[in-house]
């Protein structure tokens, strides 16, 4: 994969067309828009995309994954409320374009990877190294990261077929003063249509579940691809 690392007037320019889009389309948190607004997002594909790697979709990224449209990276993160110094844990790191947004917004990012091949380029990946803030792991996401729990939040960015129970547990837990605890953001659903769902962690382990838009995400799959 050739990656471009230069960031030109054109590139900003295009950029900036792109997030007056999405801000369009009603997305109204200023950190999220600033954030995409800041990132490169041609960094994250092929050279051979450079001419579209503004248009707000998805495009493939190799094994069967994709670079999430950048509309739904912005609706997903608003929706978790993120702000700096939370511990966030990602599943299905991709390209890493999702991490790194939630390290602009000064995020503590964990984030997991089960296809190799992906974990790998994100190792070879140069820019990555301007984000200290975040931690590759390669692993089955539905497992999360018990070691490094409880997390703020969870965002997962892949269609889940139900909600996995391990990684509400890894959510913390509400405060004894009555404080809500973690939240998550998925696409749950087995079909090509997910309904986009928060869910924040109450006491006594209660949940309370959020239903906002529908989506199309790639399955979410255990396991590891080696």
């Amino acid at each position: 994969m050739s990656r471009p690392t230069e960031d030109t007037y054109r590139h900003k320019g295009l950029r900036k067309k792109l997030v007056q889009g999405i801000q369009a389309k009603g997305i109204s948190d200023d950190r999220v828009l600033d954030a995409l607004l800041e990132v490169p997002r041609h960094f994250f594909l092929d050279s051979a995309f450079d001419e579209v790697a503004y248009e707000d979709r998805a495009f493939p990224i190799g094994e069967g994954q994709t670079i999430s449209q950048p509309y739904t990276v912005a609706y997903q993160t608003q929706l978790l409320e993120v702000l700096p110094f939370m511990k966030v844990l990602e599943i299905g790191t991709g390209s890493a374009y999702q991490a790194v947004i939630l390290a602009e917004m000064g995020a503590q990012v964990y984030t997991i990877e089960r296809q190799k091949k992906l974990f790998d380029a994100n190792k070879k990946f140069d820019f990555l190294k301007k984000y200290p803030s975040i931690k590759f792991f390669y692993g089955d996401g539905y497992e999360g990261l018990p070691t490094y729990a409880p997390f703020d939040r969870v965002l997962i960015t892949a269609a889940a077929p139900e909600t996995p129970p391990k990684l509400i547990e890894q959510l913390k837990p509400a405060s004894p003063e009555g404080g809500p605890g973690g939240m998550m953001v998925l696409p749950l659903g087995a079909g090509e249509i997910q309904q986009m769902r928060r869910i924040t962690k109450l006491e006594n382990g209660a949940i309370k579940e959020e239903v906002f838009d529908n989506f199309s995400f790639v399955p979410m799959v255990g396991g590891k691809e080696s």
